[in-house]
């Protein structure tokens, strides 16, 4: 908690404005009683109409201050929990953004997303709640106790023994809910993960009739969350009738024994007014403080959640002095390259060596759970090699920043990925600088132009979230396009053409073959119509190259690519 509260530091003017406040409307709030028991001992017993309408007028200027020292703490204290929230978003977001896919496996997507938005509110309350009552929750407490001893000494031991149970009464609370509190936590994330997969799987759980087995998932995490929150809610609730029932027996006691005070001439009644208003004040001091308490348990967990968060070390980090100049351009060497994922059995890849040059097409084919996409990914950086070294342009790409890699790749992965915003939105992400003209000349490439201008307000034509009012293959022919408008020297397409007819593949293909002479193109496919017109293919099975050459050279020489032909083409197609 310690650690995120030092994101204040920005706010310290706020924050002392807001103390300067609270510790003005503090003293108002503890003068006021003083001011009463005046009025009671001298004006009304003396019945002195001037003298209680002085002070009273004084109460009221008193008390107009106060309100207004209060509307100012409320306001500045709202603003300043809600810019420190603001910041540490943008701090988690930005970490995050840096992780490597790894750290995105290790964290899951559904507990990232509580962490940014739930844990951060928690803490955001607390924060708020520190400001407007930190300072003057004690200061209250502390002057009540001041003024009540100056009131009358020896009732005030009334106020020590209440003190000791009421701490009592907190510490018994917090070490119950604290634990229920991490624990809601945890229940968040695990709601929220069956909540996003049953929102993205929508399709499939109707297609497999699974949307009453879903529902029970959910209503299962569902009723587990409630119940933790039933049961601490309940523990909480006790709490504000135990500390009323506290307060009125309080008063009970003050008024009985401050009655024979009276009686005996040691104390005026004015005194024992202002004297249970001091003891009220004291009570409601650390009725404040007990909220606070309320709120650590649960903003502690939620801290210690997005500490873990911002604490992570990403594995995969730019270089102290990157090498950003190489004295080739677009060429890829793989150099006995082995992978494999965190906590995995085997190796995704193993001993993977092969050159793709500019101006050629390297193509990689293989059965499912090759390897394919994982050899894409580790081009991308999106991984470390376990051994080996990949280079580009002579260059290992470890000693590359990020960002000077990735301007060199246009990537069009697996599953095409929109934005919402327009089709123009879109296609800029690869180049936020295109003109309009280079955008329609890579839609053309990409054979994307026909769709486009179907559409009623053509290229501004709006793309809702993730691409649902457009189709796969019009998702993909959109990614294709957002990756030639980069125009970068290398070009890695990851089964980019699965989604596409026959005929509109060859026209793009061709299209392509025609437009990026000089760049280096690397395809993933799982037809063998769309690779067997590259200049290299490399057949991959089990992680491990297992043929590589043109289409008729691994025809003779390899039998896993003979029988991926053989399954998808006829013997007069081979012919």
């Amino acid at each position: 908690m310690v650690k995120l509260l030092k994101g204040l530091k920005p706010f310290t003017l706020s924050i002392v404005i807001i103390f300067t406040f609270t510790f003005i409307r503090t003293i108002t709030e503890l003068f006021l009683p003083t001011l009463m028991s005046d009025i009671v001992d001298t004006g009304i017993v003396e019945q002195d109409i001037g003298y209680i309408a002085k002070v009273g007028a004084i109460m009221l200027l008193i008390a107009g201050l106060g309100a207004l020292c209060s509307i100012l703490t409320s306001m500045l204290s709202a603003k300043t929990g809600s810019a420190f929230a603001r910041d540490l978003r943008n701090k988690v977001f930005e970490k995050v953004e840096n992780y490597s896919l790894k750290e995105f496996d290790e964290k899951g997507t559904a507990s990232l997303i509580t962490r940014t938005t739930n844990d951060i509110t928690q803490v955001q309350n607390l924060v708020v709640m520190l400001l407007r009552m930190f300072i003057r929750a004690p200061l209250m407490a502390i002057g009540g106790i001041i003024m009540a001893i100056n009131k009358n000494p020896n009732l005030s031991l009334i106020i020590i023994v209440v003190v000791i149970v009421l701490g009592i009464i907190i510490g018994l609370v917090a070490s119950k809910s604290i634990p229920m509190f991490k624990s809601m936590q945890v229940k968040i994330d695990k709601l929220n993960l069956v909540l996003r997969e049953r929102l993205t799987g929508i399709r499939v759980i109707r297609a497999f009739n699974k949307v009453n087995h879903e529902n029970n998932r959910f209503n299962d995490a569902n009723k587990d969350l409630t119940n933790t929150a039933i049961k601490v809610n309940k523990l909480m609730a006790c709490l504000t009738p135990i500390l009323m029932l506290l307060f009125n027996f309080t008063t009970i006691f003050i008024i009985w024994f401050g009655s024979f005070k009276i009686n005996n001439g040691a104390m005026q009644v004015g005194d024992l007014m202002a004297f249970i208003q001091y003891v009220s004040q004291i009570m409601f001091s650390l009725i404040m403080l007990t909220m606070i308490f309320i709120l650590i348990p649960r903003a502690s967990a939620s801290a210690i959640r997005i500490n873990e968060v911002l604490e992570v070390v990403p594995e995969i980090n730019d270089p102290t002095k990157p090498i950003e100049t190489g004295s080739k351009r677009g060429y890829v060497e793989f150099q006995n390259v082995s992978f494999r994922y965190n906590n995995a059995e085997g190796r995704a890849l193993e001993d993977i060596s092969f050159n793709a040059n500019p101006g050629e097409v390297t193509a990689i084919i293989g059965g499912t759970g090759s390897g394919k996409s994982t050899l894409v990914n580790l081009i991308s950086r999106f991984y470390d090699v376990t051994k080996g070294k990949i280079l580009i342009d002579g260059v290992d790409i470890r000693e590359m920043s990020q960002g000077y890699l990735r301007k060199k790749i246009g990537l069009v992965p697996q599953k095409a990925v929109l934005f919402s915003g327009t089709i123009i939105d879109n296609i800029k992400y690869g180049k936020e600088d295109a003109s309009r003209d280079e955008i329609v000349k890579a839609c053309e490439i990409a054979q994307a132009t026909e769709f486009i201008n179907d559409m009623k307000d053509k290229y501004d034509s709006v793309i809702s979230q993730g691409g649902t009012n457009v189709s796969g293959g019009q998702k993909q022919r959109l990614s294709i396009a957002r990756a030639l408008v980069r125009k970068p020297e290398i070009y890695l397409f990851d089964d980019s053409f699965s989604a596409l007819d026959f005929k509109t593949d060859a026209k793009l293909r061709q299209a392509l073959n025609k437009e990026i002479v000089d760049d280096t193109i690397i395809i993933v496919a799982q037809r063998v119509t769309t690779v067997m017109n590259a200049d290299r293919i490399i057949v991959l099975d089990e992680g491990r190259i297992v043929g590589m050459g043109t289409h008729k050279e691994l025809l003779s020489s390899s039998d896993v690519y003979k029988q991926i032909v053989s399954s998808q083409l006829s013997e007069e197609e081979l012919a």
